[in-house]
């Protein structure tokens, strides 16, 4: 070990009688000694006490070299074979941990986008990358018990024209009676060992994914509930939390640091504007100018999404009623079906511009407030759009079309491949061009903001239309899968060359919570509603799908439990659904256990609540008692001071020396 030097400064070794070789041979003999005790401790143990030397980093490694050394000679024939088994473990799990971070998708581009741009734009990224996955997810399982099975064992394919390109747009021509489709399926009984019924392969797979995918989505709603508003909600997400807790260590970028700074002042700002607006009181009249201003927003709002929908539905009638007249081969013909889906995409590009106009008429204070509200308007106009396209082909088309679930399903298709060009062009325009003149042009502009709460409701209106048109298209999640692959690396291009982090992102962790509970509802509870309606009440095609010649698709499973009741062993599961699964008692059983266990929960919330409640006056209290008692010692210290002070000027017992002392003894002595 290092030593300290004990000869005072300035003294020779000469004159201590010592040499350099004296010492070197000492200072060998202590190194020596000390690897004899290395050597003999076991591998942790002689870890910890290399890592505690006083000594610098190529002391401890040759130090430890010669350890090893030693230890080797001296157990060349008694290897510890469980150290040996453990140190392969650990340098296996150290591989396996290194190539896990390799395998991870953009591992090192979320990284470096967390990096520049902080955690409000990353979790832009991290939005679509779990997006990515439930379509990866529903590609896999409908490719490989659906696809394949039908292309394998029995190909439902028949006059088909050829390939002209323009069928990439518009899903028709070539690719009509293609497995892309609801058409290009049958319903018939692949003879294998065991049978394969397409039928119930159709249904039970595009259930499970429906099942898997909302259940997944409540997941992890709670979670980033629980996460970013529970736990961060109340006095602990105060102005002293968001000042010394809520730095995003993660940003290296002096710009993205700076943007967080000027985030963070703008938080609190936010926060003590929230304060003043809960103490200060308007007069009647304000009240009434700002009601009244904000209900002509929501009726100018509203009545441009009531015109938007009313519009897009005489739209798609006039549509359908001229393609029943038209040639299949007319490439003029098949390029006006694009007309629909590009008015839906003008709707939802020019619209939404029209709300940040009336949002700036209304003088929100609050900017949360505003993006709040914007999001709002945002998913009622997108929500309401595919509801009355939803309408529009649950109602009008099966009445019209020979195979309607297929002229649904390229129709979707229609939608998501002209929402992703104008994605594109949104991309170019918005904030290339905006890049360029806010740099060359009119320096004033700047630089544009990276706008996330309007990227991700596109994102979320593309993955509403990936799961409406999942039983119309069971490929339709490979269209998707592709789009986003080249949205992300588009959206990381742009960023990086064209945006910078916005100024305003609010609480970034509230906001993923927000855009994932709109996932959910109303995107995911709408097109689950609309699949369910499609299964449970419309009657199929006759001539094509894998459902023709049913009532309803859902009557496949009355026709299997019909079919194993009758094999042997099999009696109990037609038994379970019949008297339990097609039984109203036991459902209105299941949610009254859902709603006891709701309310036990929620009395639990309340009173832990409570207790937290309790727990923080107590510590409220605490700080008062320390004042107080800090206050009653300083003043009995400073009544103590001023009482030795009065003592010491009232009996002052300084000595003093008389001169004439010698006066003062006594004439006798």
């Amino acid at each position: 070990m290092r030593r300290m030097s004990v000869f005072p400064s300035g003294t020779s070794l000469g004159n201590l009688g010592l040499t350099a070789n004296v010492l070197q041979q000492e200072d060998e003999n202590n190194t020596s000694e000390l690897v004899s005790e290395l050597a003999n401790l076991s591998d942790r143990a002689r870890i910890q006490a290399i890592r505690s030397l006083p000594m610098s980093y190529d002391e401890r490694r040759r130090i430890r070299s010669r350890a090893i050394s030693v230890k080797t000679s001296k157990n060349i024939f008694n290897i510890d074979c469980s150290q040996q088994v453990s140190r392969s473990f650990r340098r296996f799990g150290a591989s396996v941990a290194s190539a896990r971070q390799w395998l991870v998708v953009w591992h090192g581009t979320l990284k470096e986008i967390g990096g520049r741009f902080g955690t409000s734009v990353l979790s832009y990224f991290l939005f679509l990358k779990w997006l990515l996955k439930f379509n990866v997810f529903s590609l896999i399982i409908n490719f490989c018990f659906i696809t394949i099975p039908q292309i394998v064992h029995a190909p439902n394919i028949s006059n088909v024209t050829g390939f002209r390109g323009l069928e990439l747009l518009t899903g028709v021509g070539y690719f009509n009676q293609t497995v892309l489709f609801y058409g290009g399926y049958n319903g018939e009984v692949i003879v294998s060992k065991p049978p394969y019924n397409m039928q119930l392969a159709y249904f039970f797979t595009i259930a499970a994914y429906l099942v898997l995918c909302g259940v997944s989505l409540i997941y992890s709603m709670s979670r980033s509930f629980q996460k970013n508003f529970v736990l961060e909600s109340g006095p602990v997400s105060g102005g002293a939390w968001r000042l010394l807790c809520s730095w995003d260590f993660s940003v290296v970028n002096e710009k993205a640091i700076q943007n967080n700074k000027n985030n963070l002042g703008t938080q609190l700002k936010e926060s003590l504007s929230e304060r003043l607006q809960m103490k200060h009181t308007m007069s009647m009249s304000e009240r009434m100018k700002y009601l009244s201003l904000h209900v002509l927003a929501w009726l100018l709002s509203l009545g441009l999404a009531v015109g938007s929908c009313a519009g897009i539905y005489f739209l798609g009638i006039d549509q359908l009623t001229s393609s029943l007249n038209h040639n299949p081969n007319d490439l003029t013909a098949e390029a006006s079906t694009l007309l629909l889906p590009v008015v839906v995409s003008l709707i939802n590009l020019i619209v939404p511009l029209l709300y940040s106009l009336i949002s700036i008429m209304e003088r929100y204070s609050n900017p949360r407030a505003k993006i709040y509200i914007s999001i709002t308007r945002n998913v009622v106009l997108k929500m309401s759009i595919l509801g009355i396209l939803c309408y529009y082909w649950l109602n009008s088309v099966p009445e019209n079309m020979v195979c309607w679930e297929s002229f649904v399903g390229q129709s979707v298709y229609r939608l998501l491949i002209i929402d992703f060009i104008f994605c594109l062009f949104g991309t170019f325009f918005g904030e290339f061009l905006r890049n360029v003149i806010g740099t060359t042009c009119a320096p004033s502009l700047g630089v544009p903001e990276f706008d996330i709460a309007r990227n991700v409701l596109d994102l979320i209106y593309a993955q509403t239309l990936a799961w409406i048109g999942i039983y119309f298209s069971p490929l339709l999640p490979v269209m998707q899968v592709i789009k986003l692959l080249i949205i992300f690396y588009m959206k990381k291009v742009s960023l990086s060359m064209n945006c910078q982090p916005p100024k305003h992102t609010g609480r970034a962790a509230q906001m993923q919570t927000v855009f994932i509970a709109l996932l959910f509802f109303p995107s995911f509870v709408g097109a689950l509603s609309m699949v369910a309606y499609t299964v449970w009440s419309l009657k199929p095609s006759k001539y094509c799908g894998p459902f023709q010649g049913l009532q309803t698709p859902f009557h496949t499973i009355l026709s299997w439990t019909v079919y194993i009741q009758n094999l042997p062993g099999t009696y109990w599961v037609w038994w379970i659904f019949e008297n339990v699964l097609r039984n109203e008692l036991f459902y209105y059983l299941v949610t009254l256990i859902i709603l006891v266990i709701t309310y036990f929960l929620w009395q639990i919330t309340q009173g832990r609540k409570e207790l937290i409640r309790t727990l923080r006056q107590q510590i409220v209290n605490e700080g008062k008692d320390k004042a107080f008692l800090l206050n009653q010692l300083q003043n009995t210290q400073k009544q103590r001071r001023q009482m030795a002070s009065f003592r010491y000027q009232e009996f002052d017992q300084t000595l003093h020396f008389n001169p004439n002392w010698i006066n003062t003894l006594p004439l006798d002595m």
